[in-house]
């Protein structure tokens, strides 16, 4: 099963849509504020909010940065 992580930060519109699409979808995810946890922003090399990361096992699958559901879509329910 795929990990998925979300970096966002509160009062990001953007952010709250991608919640929002994987809430409506029924899809597990981890939310990650990459100020409050910078070393995992530098890990995952995450630049920008919204960052959805979709992990199997250590591998990143898929990179979906903003709000894209066609990207979405593909990406969590591979």
């Amino acid at each position: 099963m795929a990990r998925i992580i979300k970096f966002e930060k509160n009062d990001c519109a953007p952010c709250a849509q991608v919640s929002a699409y994987l809430d409506n979808k029924g899809i597990s995810y981890e939310t990650i504020n990459p100020f409050d946890e910078p070393e995992l922003a530098v890990k995952f090399k995450v630049r920008t909010v919204p960052t959805v990361i979709v992990l199997d096992g250590e591998e990143i699958k898929h990179r979906i940065i903003g709000f894209k559901p066609e990207e979405l879509e593909v990406a969590v329910t591979q």
